[in-house]
């Protein structure tokens, strides 16, 4: 097993940044070959996600998560923080993915990318890569 501690800063409250090149990376340090590749966010206003890179998608994938949860809502939760759309959009998408790890490489398809989703930010934020094979 091989662990390794990402750091991400980001600029904006909500951010969409493509971090595959990083997670390679971190598999190249690793010297592994084939297993799996878990990147967990340890964050509960943050997610990771897979999906196409393109400007348009990236857009509109931010534009929905703002309608599905918009900020103002009547949220119990923002008694505390003023946060909650935050929590809940990372309910929905979730704080972690797995990879398929072959002949040293990310078994991603081909238009897939990996993504780490700010959704409080701008923030510091430790992603764990935890490289099994």
């Amino acid at each position: 097993m091989f662990r390794q501690v990402l750091d991400i800063k980001t600029d904006k409250r909500i951010e969409i940044k493509d971090i595959t090149q990083e997670i390679q990376l971190i598999v190249k340090q690793s010297h592994c070959k084939n297993g799996i590749v878990n990147i967990y966010s340890k964050h509960s206003t943050s997610g990771i996600v897979i999906n196409e890179n393109e400007a348009g998608l990236i857009k509109d994938f931010k534009a929905a998560l703002e309608d599905l949860v918009p900020v103002e809502g009547n949220y119990n939760h923002n008694c505390i923080d003023n946060n909650a759309d935050s929590h809940i959009r990372s309910f929905i998408i979730g704080s972690s993915e797995t990879v398929p790890l072959y002949n040293g490489k990310l078994d991603l398809g081909t238009w897939q990318s990996i993504f780490f989703v700010e959704l409080d930010g701008p923030r510091n934020r430790k992603i764990t890569v935890t490289i099994m094979g």
